[in-house]
């Protein structure tokens, strides 16, 4: 009977999934499909522990022990990350998943060894598949936290791409052979276990720029394969579906960034990130001067423009200017200004980090255009404002074959009538790269804290 009621529980978790899942692709339900999906874990796991007859019932002090010490620091971590540091956290939560999927193929393992009558090649080949894809993607999104946190700086070494084939094809056969039996040292999962972490370490080392929101969601897809390994493991049905469905979106979401970056998917396995698909070459030196403009001026500008098209990026979160970002749109639209945001695929330090950024600002859902649909926008557009992007509006993308980012998509803002980037300095963006538009006739420069600058400006659109 308590078996029934747990398939039952496991099914409504398995189509909570599902449907919270499918929310998510809409920001207007993606906040009630993330409860739906959690109200499906929730009765998973007390489902379980309740109705599964396999737990003792000394463990259970352990279970909630464990569930109010997660659930408590969880709860505290949530509420203290700022939007700047919400990359960080997706990176580290991730990382804990990909720990727990490896941790069970060592239990799983050690299990066998006492019960070795119930050992079979399948098994194994689960628990080491579980335990090589649960470890790389616990290691690299602890490197990638420290990387996006910058704790941790970028580290090519020589040869990288070679090594890190080299090293992954040598645990995907030393986990073969030992699923086979091959190899029978019990020690073998430990040295699996340890080569794996290291490739997880090398395979994101090497990646900078504006390429992090690629490796997030591929280790994201990782985590998800891996807790599928631990639903084949236990025949349970809640965990292989939560498994699949993890990891089939952070693959197409891969794909999908990875067409945005143009980079191959084969490029991004062997953490081959922010290459130059043209060969090499030096970025070439920039010529012609850039020119300030002042708040008056761009409050008039924009007063007396028909279509004005934001662009967000990183600088507009860590000056936590969204809410400013809002208002000013609103004072515009109070003149008969057309305001829309331009959302490129990878602004930001993960996918969607723009989008989750403007909601909490309560900016419209139909105000925020991708880049294939605002793109053509640009040609009937008055002025762009540039907050706190850089490389996703730079024209080298199209005009230099010797630049890192040659051939990724960019919003095309040089269409324009005028653009002005809100920047603290000339630095470079994320790809360390200078950007062409700064010194284009038709750009203004607008130099200060981003928050600062909008907040002037919706004060000089009030008072003119």
């Amino acid at each position: 009977m308590k078996q029934s009621i747990l398939d039952i529980i496991y099914m409504v978790g398995a189509i909570s999934f599902i449907f919270g899942i499918k929310m998510l692709g809409n920001p207007q339900k993606a906040k009630k499909g993330n409860l739906i999906a959690a109200f499906g874990m929730t009765i998973s796991i007390f489902g379980t522990i309740f109705l599964y007859e396999g737990i003792k019932t000394s463990n259970y002090i352990w279970i909630f022990a464990a569930l109010i010490i997660g659930t408590v620091v969880g709860t505290m971590m949530a509420k203290k990350v700022k939007m700047t540091g919400m990359p960080q956290m997706v990176s580290f939560f991730n990382g804990m998943g990909g720990a727990c999927a490896a941790l069970i193929s060592l239990v799983e393992f050690n299990h066998l060894q006492h019960n070795p009558e119930t050992t079979s090649l399948s098994t194994l080949a689960i628990i080491y598949l579980g335990l090589i894809i649960g470890s790389i993607s616990f290691s690299g999104s602890i490197i990638a936290y420290g990387k996006l946190d910058e704790k941790i700086k970028d580290k090519t070494l020589p040869l990288q791409q070679v090594i890190n084939v080299g090293l992954l094809l040598f645990i995907l056969v030393l986990g073969g052979l030992a699923a086979y039996g091959i190899i029978s040292n019990p020690i073998m999962i430990y040295v699996v276990l340890t080569l794996s972490l290291l490739y997880g370490i090398l395979f994101v080392m090497p990646i900078g720029g504006a390429d992090m929101p690629v490796v997030i969601s591929l280790l994201n897809s990782f985590t998800g394969v891996a807790a599928a390994m631990g639903g084949f493991l236990y025949g349970n049905m809640v965990m292989l579906v939560g498994g699949i469905l993890v990891g089939s979106a952070g693959t197409l979401l891969t794909v999908v960034m990875c067409k945005a970056m143009n980079r191959s998917l084969t490029n991004v396995l062997i953490g081959n990130f922010g290459g130059n698909k043209s060969g090499g070459g030096e970025a070439k030196a920039m010529t012609g001067s850039t020119k300030e403009i002042t708040k008056t001026d761009l409050a008039v500008l924009m007063k007396y423009s028909k279509k004005v098209v934001i662009v967000p990026g990183y600088g507009l979160a860590v000056a936590q200017a969204q809410h400013v970002c809002h208002e000013l749109e609103q004072a515009l639209e109070n003149e008969g200004v057309e305001v829309k945001y331009a959302i490129h695929p990878v602004a930001g330090r993960m996918p969607g980090h723009m989008n989750v950024l403007l909601a909490e600002s309560n900016v419209s859902y139909d105000k925020l255009i991708e880049m294939d649909d605002i793109n053509p926008e640009f040609k009937t557009t008055d002025v762009v404002l540039i907050v706190g992007a850089n490389d996703v509006v730079n024209p080298a993308a199209k005009t230099d074959p010797s630049s890192p980012i040659y051939g990724m998509p960019i919003l095309d803002v040089e269409d324009a009538a005028h653009t002005v980037v809100f920047k603290r300095s000339m630095k470079a963006g994320y790809a360390g790269i200078e950007n062409e538009l700064f010194y284009s006739p038709k750009n203004s420069m607008l130099f200060g804290d981003a928050k600062k600058s909008l907040t002037d400006l919706v004060t000089e659109l009030k008072n003119l």
